[in-house]
């Protein structure tokens, strides 16, 4: 498979290694781009992607929770930041995280056949209708739900949106001191970008690709491959550490763990804590962003 010169930036950008390096890992590559940052990780040139990938297109990040302890977290995309500023915008998605909770859809295309705010209209009516007196393309792209104790937290005025859900014993949610804590652990969530909760929720497969890409690593720096295994366990548990929330080292205070910190503030409150799971939304992370032609559009304004 060919690449181009934008596949070479691309990798670049989310690798941080040179452009010679990148071009000779797309060639062994193939013009596979996945492929090629697991080429540049195990010559050791490049640090492990995120899943995230380039953040490019515009729009909004929501969240809301209504008086049943229902949460939703919810992004809309605009085709411009512009439009994502627009007050009109902004109460459509709030709107819509509110349609959410009250119908609890399974997905986007089921939520679009669901009454807009328990009107007559539905979601994709109302979709339709921003678009139209808007003038640029709206989607709906992604939501979730979870209900019970749940922290949400919206960063850079929607640009990234946390949810976390915690399990506790009776009584500890309502106390200041848990508020407290279940935000700085949604901030966490925001700032660190762990990839999953705990160890046990790394997939298989994820872990055998890992272990694969720092053994090579290992060879590649000329260990044998017997010293290559052993530095392979080790090496795997700072995988955890970085991409394991509970494993991270809480970002308020370095000496200790996320997993520390939440024991430390249960045996305060004399209960239980434990962070079920979380979602982080990034503004349009892995969609590429609208490139306009700046000649063209200085030509269409002149005509």
């Amino acid at each position: 498979m060919a690449f181009t010169a934008k596949d070479v930036v691309t990798l670049r950008e989310r690798t941080g290694c040179g452009m010679m390096d990148c071009k000779k890992a797309l060639t062994e590559a193939n013009g596979d781009i996945d492929k090629a940052i697991e080429i540049l990780r195990e010559k050791g040139l490049a640090a492990a992607a995120k899943k995230a990938g380039r953040i490019a297109a515009e729009g909004l990040v929501v969240t809301y929770t209504d008086d049943n302890n229902v949460s939703v977290i919810l992004e809309v995309n605009s085709e411009t930041d512009f439009v994502a500023n627009n007050v009109d915008f902004q109460n459509f998605c709030n709107d819509l995280a509110k349609t959410i909770a009250l119908t609890k859809p399974s997905s986007v295309e089921e939520l679009l056949e669901k009454k807009y705010l328990d009107g007559d209209l539905t979601v994709a009516d109302v979709l339709r209708e921003k678009i139209l007196v808007i003038g640029e393309n709206i989607k709906i792209r992604r939501f979730e739900i979870f209900e019970g104790v749940v922290q949400t937290y919206i960063h850079g005025g929607g640009r990234i949106g946390v949810m976390v859900k915690f399990s506790t014993t009776d009584d500890i949610a309502s106390n200041p001191l848990f508020k407290e804590f279940a935000k700085d652990i949604a901030m966490q969530v925001a700032a660190a970008m762990p990839l999953y909760n705990k160890k046990e929720d790394v997939p298989a497969e994820v872990l055998d690709k890992e272990r694969e890409i720092l053994k090579a690593q290992a060879i590649n720096e000329g260990k044998p491959e017997a010293i290559a295994e052993k530095m392979v366990a080790g090496r795997i548990q700072k995988y955890y550490k970085e991409n394991c929330l509970v494993e991270q080292l809480f970002i308020k205070n370095n000496d200790i763990t996320v997993t520390q910190y939440t024991n430390d503030i249960a045996k305060q409150l004399g209960g239980s804590i434990d962070i079920v799971k979380f979602v982080r939304f990034e503004k349009g992370e892995g969609l590429q962003k609208r490139e306009d032609d700046f000649a063209a559009e200085v030509a269409r304004m002149t005509k």
